[in-house]
């Protein structure tokens, strides 16, 4: 897997996260790939894209590791980046354009007039079938995806940059300033506010029900969205956060967050004690002020990881069955006793590298 950052300098940063013993986060690449600081930044199963001031994306092969080309249909800077699944990717700008994306060829689908002022957040219902965005003109805008046209206008009191669609897409929350509210799907009517004493900068869903929200503060906070109560909070980095993104990997559950303090760190959640301070992993110290960040992950190795350690569990389990058939079968003498501890002692990589050896040896033999 690849932690990707991006930053006020410019570059974008790659590290790879090992989870050995001990997670290892090692750096991987550096490149410099706007012409002014990056401002949003998304993951699929294959790239990696980046949304910059200097009014580009940056599309980036991550099983090649090689750039994959630009996008160039924003007048503005891009301020949201969201992919759906491995064929579409949508994007909005300061130009108020929601652009709908084919990831196979990168032709621009659809571009849509979404707000009169600028695009600040959009998000992607899990069905695919809806969006929702949030701009400068004081809106909360439906969109159906199928159709590519506007669903519904909510005017709100205030300009929101936010907008988040739970993992079951039964709710959705929307930020203005330090405010969170909680709308339910089916009514369309906040169900609860939560606020904080600071400017939220990034939230995430933990669970259908549990937020994490980070702001221009050093601390990290959990809330429950149906009672609306701050579950635990923790200092985080030295300085404000500015991304916070989750994942889950072997039943594992891995927050990771950015900071201005120039760290990236993760932290291990454990959901069944969401009360309790994550402890932390590992971090790294890129030395630049941090704006977006993103994990990619490699789902073909992760995949093969998964299934050469059930290959390895499996052939465990055959060798202790065989292990256990043998050992029934060697109370009979002592001699078949030794002849089962000899064929014990063989591996199937030493039989299959044995093999030759013994032909070689006959062939010496019949040649002398």
């Amino acid at each position: 897997m690849e932690l990707v950052a991006g930053c006020y300098e410019q570059v974008l940063f790659g590290f790879a996260a090992r989870p050995t013993e001990s997670w290892k986060v090692v750096p991987d690449f550096t490149h410099h790939a706007h012409s002014a600081s990056l401002s949003a930044v998304a993951v699929n199963n294959r790239y990696v894209v980046t949304g910059s001031r200097d009014e580009t994306i940056q599309i980036y092969d991550m099983k090649k590791k090689i750039e994959h080309g630009a996008l160039l249909q924003h007048n503005g800077t891009i301020t949201c980046l969201e992919f759906y699944g491995t064929a579409h990717l949508l994007s909005g700008a300061e130009d108020g354009l929601i652009c709908i994306w084919n990831t196979k060829r990168w032709e621009c689908l659809k571009s849509i007039k979404a707000h009169k002022g600028h695009v600040t957040s959009l998000s992607i219902h899990p069905s695919g079938k809806l969006a929702l965005s949030v701009g400068t003109d004081k809106t909360l805008r439906t969109w159906n995806l199928v159709e590519g046209r506007s669903a519904f206008i909510k005017n709100l009191k205030q300009n929101a940059h936010i907008i988040k669609w739970s993992p079951d897409g039964e709710r959705y929350v929307t930020v203005i300033t330090n405010k969170v509210d909680i709308y339910k799907l089916d009514t369309a009517s906040i169900t609860g506010t939560i606020t904080t004493e600071k400017r939220i900068s990034s939230l995430i869903f933990v669970t259908d029900s549990v937020l994490a929200i980070a702001g221009d503060d050093e601390m990290i906070r959990f809330y429950s969205c149906d009672s609306q109560k701050c579950l635990c909070e923790f200092k985080a980095h030295e300085n404000r956060i500015k991304d916070i993104y989750s994942f889950e990997r072997e039943g594992q559950h891995i927050i990771v967050t950015a900071s201005s303090d120039g760290y990236i760190k993760m932290w291990n959640l454990d959901l069944n004690k969401i009360k309790d301070v994550p402890s932390l992993l590992c971090e790294v110290n890129t030395k630049a002020r941090l704006t977006c960040l993103a994990v990619w992950l490699d789902q073909a190795s992760e995949t093969k990881e998964n299934s050469e350690k059930a290959e390895t569990s499996s052939q465990a389990n055959e060798d202790e069955k065989s292990s256990i058939v043998r050992k029934n079968k060697v109370c009979r003498t002592q001699e078949s006793d030794k002849t089962a501890k000899r064929k014990r002692k063989v591996t199937p990589e030493k039989t299959i590298l044995e093999a030759p050896l013994q032909k070689k040896k006959k062939k010496r033999n019949s040649s002398a």
